[in-house]
């Protein structure tokens, strides 16, 4: 029985990081009867179901995890349902066990490999560029949560063999745990104090000034901080070079890592509220995911990142990654 916990209100989110953990079992059809459905077709019509019958937060919202089957064309999906509401499943959760990758700080994590970039990024990063830059929908395409989890698992213990073992998973399992780790960071790449700083820069009409400042901002990351970026930033850049074949582009990465890297660890929101335009939580929360795409989204689209120091260039330009 597959476990699934439904976040108000991104059902749609919701269905997509589960599609692969679903529990499947059926007959083949008779010799010679070619079959009417096709993996695509299946998931289409499941998450059509979950969409208007199943995953109604009011229905669930005081109730114990709800199982439910539900058979299409001789397959059952097996599942169950457990309302969660968006405060605690969006809240970033520190690691008890400080001698993992997940849920650690990155400055501890760097410190303690003796390294500019965690492993798990430039593992990930390296392991889908040699076989995911064509890849249809690589980062918006949901990996396999077994598959997630146990990378995720193999990396916390420092295992020798991760390497072998990424090998061997589909590509979009490695694009998952990496975003996975920065989810779970216990504090956003852009820091939660920096982060107010950066939803203002971005919201700056004048056009000299938003670059002055967004700039300044982002060179006054942590060290850990920005050459981990800067080296994510490269990669996703690489990856739209190839939007035509993977149809992913600087907006579509963007839509997808803004809220991972921005997303501030505290449930309240960072934005300065505006008194004379009252808005609801609901719409509070979508332009705070507006405003970190948008941020995520300029630097991508900066063909260069000035380094206005020595110090930065040493910094930007080391080897030892």
């Amino acid at each position: 029985m597959t476990g699934v916990r439904v976040s108000d209100p991104s059902l749609e989110e919701t269905c997509s990081q589960f599609q692969q953990g679903c529990s499947m079992k059926g007959e083949e059809p008779p010799t010679g009867k070619k079959r009417s459905y096709t993996g695509a077709r299946l998931w289409g019509r499941m998450r059509s179901n979950l969409l208007k019958q199943k995953l109604d937060p009011q229905a669930l919202q005081d109730k114990d995890w709800q199982r439910t089957v539900i058979s299409m064309n001789g397959i059952e999906v097996k599942l169950s349902m457990k309302f969660t509401s968006r405060e605690f499943s969006l809240k970033r959760m520190p690691s008890r066990k400080q001698t993992g990758v997940f849920g650690v700080k990155i400055a501890i994590v760097t410190k303690r490999e003796r390294s500019k970039v965690p492993y798990i990024v430039r593992q990930c990063v390296e392991e889908i560029e040699r076989r995911g830059m064509e890849e249809v929908g690589i980062y918006r395409v949901s990996g396999v949560a077994t598959d997630i989890q146990a990378l995720k698992a193999a990396f916390d213990a420092n295992n020798k063999d991760v390497s072998v073992m990424m090998s061997e998973m589909d590509v979009n399992a490695i694009a998952g745990t990496l975003k996975l780790y920065f989810r779970e960071l216990p504090e956003p790449l852009f820091t939660d104090d920096l982060y107010p700083n950066f939803a203002g820069g971005i919201a700056l009409s004048d056009s000299v000034a938003k670059e002055s400042c967004m700039l300044n901002l982002l060179l006054s990351l942590p060290e850990p901080n920005l050459v981990t970026f800067l080296f994510l930033l490269d990669h996703l850049k690489r990856v739209a070079e190839n939007e035509i074949v993977n149809k992913m582009s600087l907006h579509n990465l963007a839509t997808v890592f803004g809220p991972t890297l921005l997303r501030p660890s505290e449930k309240d929101s960072k934005i300065p509220a505006n008194p004379t335009q009252p808005i609801t939580m609901s719409d509070s929360w979508s332009l705070e995911v507006m405003s970190q795409v948008q941020v995520l989204l300029y630097f991508l689209q900066l063909e260069t990142i000035p380094t206005p120091d020595s110090k930065r260039q040493s910094i930007l330009f080391s080897t030892e990654v």
